[in-house]
């Protein structure tokens, strides 16, 4: 069952990094030890060193999802220069399986803030079909709508987001602008 988008808009996932819309695909992804990332959590650094597993919904192997990693508070909240910061993305994932059958365009780095809270966003697109993707020249300063609108990917289908900080922070709440 698809998520509610209400607490990416409480976490300003929505407007900061996504444009209004509605959750349409069931979207899971998991760590190890079975931590599944549920809007607003939070994990530490060492619970996220190796790339989760995703499973994607839908209901046809001939439709096919975009999925990226994105941290809009790189390198630290209160000044995220650089906004937003690529982590991992996938594409050609057939629906009804997982990341293991899609293709990695940009591998899986474990986010490791330095400063603050962070928003660790995983973002799904459905694609209008199999398509060559690219690796953007960078990591840092990636823009979730600029590639979405290079790839013709539309509005996301499904959004879920966590929190991380520094392994040994006990800090409060995220800076707000």
């Amino acid at each position: 069952m698809p998520r509610s988008t209400e607490p990416l808009v409480l976490g300003r996932v929505i407007g900061d990094v996504l444009d209004p819309f509605s959750s349409s695909i069931y979207l899971k992804v998991v760590y190890d030890n079975n931590r599944e990332v549920i809007n607003c959590c939070e994990l530490k650094p060492s619970q996220i060193v190796n790339r989760p597993r995703v499973e994607v919904g839908g209901d046809d192997l001939r439709t096919f999802y975009t999925l990226m990693m994105v941290d809009p508070d790189a390198p630290s909240p209160g000044d995220p220069s650089q906004r937003e910061y690529l982590h991992w993305l996938m594409a050609n994932i057939p629906a009804t399986t997982g990341d293991f059958f899609g293709e990695e365009i940009v591998s899986y780095e474990n986010p490791r803030p330095t400063a603050g809270i962070h928003r660790i966003v995983f973002v799904l697109f459905r694609q209008l079909c199999r398509q060559i993707v690219h690796a953007p020249g960078w990591r840092q300063n990636f823009s979730t709508r600029d590639f979405a609108e290079v790839y013709n990917l539309g509005l996301p289908v499904a959004a879920v987001y966590f929190h991380c900080k520094r392994e040994n922070d006990c800090g409060g709440a995220r800076r707000r602008r």
